[in-house]
Order: C-alpha cells, then sequence, then structure tokens
C-alpha cells in the first residue's frame, strides 16, 4: 500500500507572520507538524523564531528518513532535534517557556495497518467505508485552553504579543514540567504516543493542525463524519474559507475565547492506495 495525495493546504494565521505550520507526505509516511507560538523575540537559534525553526527542521527530518517502524522513526527525529539543538542555539534559554515547542502527528503504512504517533494537539481522521476514526488527542481536549483565554479576556484577546499579562501566564504554563510535545528536549519526546489500526487501499485520511481542526474541535461548526463528507464535496479551500468566516465574525475572540483571532490552518487529505 501507499498514500496518494489528493488535497493539501496551508495558511497563515496572519499574513504578517510566517506560518509555522509544514505537512509532508511520502509513499508511505506522512506528517503534519505545528510549532507552539514563540513568546518571546527570535535570538535562541538565530534571526529566525524558534516555532518556525523546530518546525523546518522536523520537516526536513522526516523528509529525509529511511522507512522504519514509527517507533523507531520517533526516536530517530529526537536524535535529530536534540543535535541539530545542540548546534543552532546561541545561548542559554532565558526558561523553558523559550525552547522550541510544537505538536506534531505522524502516520506510515504497514501491512493492512496504519501506524500513528502523536505529541501535542494535531489530530487525523481515518474513513474506512462508513466508519470514521480519529487519530490523535480527544477533541474535548482543547477545552482547557479555550477556558485558559476565557479567564484572560479581560486582557484583551486575539494577539498574545500585545498582552504582558497574557503572555506571562502562558509563560509560566508552557514551563511547567509533563509536558507532551515536539521539542528539544530528550524527555519530552519520550511521551510520544503510538497506536496501529486495520487500514485497506481506497481508505481515506485527513490530517491537520489544530488551526484546521478548530472546524470540528473549538468552533464545533461540524462533527468529524461532516467534514469527512465535505471533503468530497466542498474540498479543503471551501473548508478553510468557512473556517476563516467564523474567525473573522469573532475577531474579538468573544464568542470562541482563543488566544489569537486565527491560527496557522494546514491539513493533509490522502487515500490509501493499493
Amino acid at each position: 500500500m501507499h498514500f496518494d495525495l489528493i488535497q493539501s493546504l496551508s495558511l497563515a494565521g496572519s499574513s504578517s507572520v510566517p506560518n509555522d505550520d509544514r505537512a509532508g507526505a511520502a509513499d508511505r509516511r506522512a506528517w503534519v507538524i505545528d510549532g507552539a507560538t514563540d513568546l518571546g523575540p527570535p535570538g535562541l537559534v538565530g534571526a529566525r523564531g524558534g516555532a518556525a525553526w523546530l518546525a523546518a527542521e522536523a520537516h526536513a527530518a522526516l523528509v529525509g528518513a529511511e522507512d522504519a517502524p514509527i517507533a523507531a522513526l520517533c526516536t530517530a527525529l529526537a536524535d535529530t532535534l536534540e543535535a541539530r539543538f545542540a548546534a543552532a542555539r546561541t545561548r542559554a534559554p532565558e526558561d523553558r517557556w523559550e525552547l522550541p515547542m510544537g505538536s506534531m502527528l505522524l502516520v506510515r503504512l504497514a501491512e493492512q495497518q496504519l501506524e500513528y504517533a502523536w505529541l501535542g494537539d494535531c489530530a487525523a481522521l481515518l474513513r474506512s467505508g462508513d466508519r470514521i476514526t480519529r487519530l490523535g488527542p480527544p477533541g474535548h481536549g482543547k477545552d482547557a485552553e479555550a477556558q485558559q483565554a476565557a479567564s484572560l479576556a479581560q486582557h484583551g484577546l486575539g494577539n498574545v504579543k500585545r498582552s504582558a499579562p497574557i503572555l506571562e501566564e502562558l509563560r509560566r504554563s508552557r514551563s511547567g514540567p509533563g509536558k507532551r510535545i515536539l521539542g528539544v528536549e530528550p524527555e519530552t519526546m519520550q511521551s510520544v504516543e503510538t497506536a496501529t489500526l486495520p487500514c485497506r487501499p481506497g481508505d481515506d485520511l485527513l490530517l491537520m493542525t489544530d488551526g484546521f481542526a478548530a472546524l470540528v474541535d473549538g468552533y464545533a461548526l461540524m462533527d468529524e463524519a461532516a467534514l469527512m463528507a465535505a471533503l468530497d464535496t466542498e474540498g479543503l479551500a471551501a473548508l478553510a474559507l468557512r473556517l476563516r468566516d467564523t474567525e473573522a465574525a469573532d475577531s474579538a475572540c468573544e464568542r470562541f475565547a482563543r488566544f489569537k483571532t486565527s491560527d496557522d490552518a494546514t491539513a493533509l487529505w490522502l487515500r490509501i492506495g493499493s
């Protein structure tokens, strides 16, 4: 079996800042990566922000990886990121919040099976006949982030870097232990979760960063079955327009509490071929 690319899409949350998402697909593996919003100016890894640096390095490592079981791919990625960070860093980080962090969902085709691994909040949907299965974290995991944003709404949502109290709170929460994220620390990468699912030729797979998954998670504009059905009738571009229209109509982040008006949104629609 192999992956056939049907459609791909990646939109920056704002045209004024770089898109820190990455996505890619090879014959037997595919991935989406979402760099976590930088909470300080560039400098730790040079002129590029840590989120963009991490996303680019992880993407390059997966592009050049040898085919291997999913656990081995993740181990090799962790080793590469640790080594590349050691070579690129220009100084010690101010605190743990400054370390490059992100999310990832990686899939690999094996014999009649789909292996997958995730760190953070990227997600995927597998459609096999009439059955739709979610891969990665559950959608309700975004509730805690929305509650945190709502609790800080009095400081002004929409752009974390314009609000000192919000920036300080995000730095505090990001500095805590036990994060299951894509990063440059070995102990962080050891928290990767893996699983397998049966699959067959003709199955469809939708990989998403959380900015695109907001259609079903944060905004609940449709359920997962409706999202997969909309792929066939509308495609990714029309779904992205619906996403951005919803966010533009709530630019103050009052209906849907969130730290940014629009997040980077990336999706990869694949079909399993024989």
